[in-house]
């Protein structure tokens, strides 16, 4: 008979993990993986998002002895996230000289029903605001991207960067009002 599924937090995962209990980081990289994928894209792996997040659960696997629960195991993991997308950034920097390679959303050809063009437009729409981020000085960019994309709490944000909560503070507040300033300059040039 098997024994009905309890619900373990991060911290018993954790626990178990360090204690050698493979299976238990696997669990804790399933259910990681989304948040972390989402992170390398939005922080500009593009098209290496996979192998950044599968480097950064490996680099976690082996740090894992290093984890205090100071913070919490997913802010933790992205933070590993983060450093390594910027790796790759140093990296494509060093061999290309490209500061980012943005992930192109292929328009839609022609839009026959309503559905077709709403659906372009949403596109067209999320492709100015990737855009406006991705234009974003990095440090800008990864408190958006924490806060807003990533919904991480102030606390979660200061832990997953490394920062002072002031830091965070300003730093998103500025950060927004540049968004919104490139925003506001591309909406005019469209219409």
């Amino acid at each position: 008979m098997i024994p009905p599924e309890v619900s373990l937090d991060d911290e018993e995962f954790v626990t178990r993990a360090q204690a050698g209990d493979l299976e238990a980081y696997e669990l804790l990289v399933a259910r990681h993986t989304a948040s972390a994928y989402r992170t390398a894209i939005l922080l500009g792996a593009g098209a290496d998002a996979e192998d950044v997040v599968q480097e950064a659960f490996v680099k976690g696997y082996r740090k894992l002895s290093r984890y205090r629960g100071d913070a919490s195991f997913r802010s933790w993991l992205l933070a590993i996230v983060a450093n390594e997308t910027r790796n790759l950034h140093r990296s494509r920097d060093r061999r290309t000289g490209l500061v980012l390679r943005a992930a192109r959303v292929a328009p839609n050809s022609e839009a026959v029903e309503d559905e077709a063009v709403d659906a372009v437009l949403a596109g067209e729409r999320r492709a100015t605001l990737v855009r406006a981020l991705r234009s974003l000085p990095e440090r800008d960019r990864e408190v958006i991207v924490c806060r807003y994309f990533l919904d991480l709490s102030e606390d979660e944000t200061v832990a997953m960067l490394g920062w002072a909560r002031g830091t965070v503070k300003s730093r998103t507040s500025r950060a927004l009002v540049k968004l919104r300033g490139l925003l506001d300059v591309e909406e005019p040039s469209r219409g």
